[in-house]
């Protein structure tokens, strides 16, 4: 046997140095490298919107620039905030451009529908399903968005408990992903495992209220402002928020006496940024 030369061994850290001649670098492969590079650090706001077929507008155009086009279809979202603070009438804008076409459903939450029907809501396309349980709510929603016959489906922010954990939002997702529904949840705040399955978390919260006529109970509510911030987006830019003037749905005469109180402090970004919503 040949003794072996030790200056030709090659240890586990060297064996797979290259020690012929340097390898250069392919000049279309540099040029591509270096334009996507560049075209990354230029991305804006812009680049993440999403296609008018992959989302539900709401209307409001502050908010769907926030939303970077609108509720994502095939997805869960949420609307996010106490009573009163514009959820509903975020809801009700999302079924109205559910109706305009197709079909929309309303399930476990009470909405008054001369309301929804002042908001563009048509009626006559909204499946109203009355639910008492939070499970019985998670039942009818698998029911609802397996049929793949909605445009938007509305549902509580169902808390934790049988029925309503990580594996019944796990089927719900994946329902909605099939069917290419917007699957929004309505509610104070998203229970935990809401929050890890959801793609898109609204906040809402009430910034200003306008009333019209004398103080006390002969006064009436004129409209009011929301601050809505994106807490959560799979599919877009992480966060956006709006700011977004709301008035009443009903028709009703100008104001003539308007008095307004603010509730929270606007963003200064927010200051000049608002919207009709009623």
């Amino acid at each position: 046997m040949r003794p072996t030369n030790p200056s030709t061994l090659l240890t586990d850290e060297h064996m797979f140095d290259y020690h012929g001649a340097s390898m250069g670098v392919d000049p279309a492969f540099a040029a591509l490298r270096e334009r996507l590079d560049r075209r990354h650090r230029e991305a804006t706001a812009a680049a993440f919107a999403l296609g008018e077929e992959a989302v539900v507008a709401t209307g409001i155009a502050e908010l769907d620039a926030a939303l970077r086009g609108g509720f994502p279809r095939g997805a869960i979202g949420t609307l996010e905030g106490p009573p009163s603070s514009g959820r509903s009438a975020v809801a009700a804008r999302l079924l109205a451009a559910a109706t305009r076409r197709g079909l929309g459903a309303l399930i476990g939450v009470e909405l008054f529908p001369p309301a929804l029907a002042a908001a563009g809501v048509r009626l006559e396309r909204l499946l109203l399903v009355p639910v008492a349980e939070p499970a019985g709510a998670a039942r009818a929603a698998d029911v609802v968005v397996r049929s793949g016959a909605f445009t938007v489906v509305i549902v509580p922010a169902l808390p934790s408990g049988r029925g309503t954990g990580a594996a019944a939002w796990t089927r719900l997702a994946s329902l909605a992903h099939r069917a290419n529904v917007a699957l929004v949840a309505l509610g104070d705040e998203a229970s935990a495992e809401l929050r890890y399955f959801a793609s898109v978390r609204l906040e809402l919260a009430l910034a200003r209220v306008r009333w019209n006529g004398p103080t006390g109970h002969l006064g009436e509510l004129a409209g009011f402002d929301v601050r809505a911030v994106v807490r959560k987006h799979k599919r877009a830019a992480p966060v956006g928020e709006a700011l977004v003037r709301c008035e009443t749905f009903e028709d009703r005469p100008a104001p003539v006496d308007l008095r307004e109180r603010a509730l929270v402090e606007a963003a200064p970004a927010l200051a000049g940024r608002r919207r009709v919503a009623g």
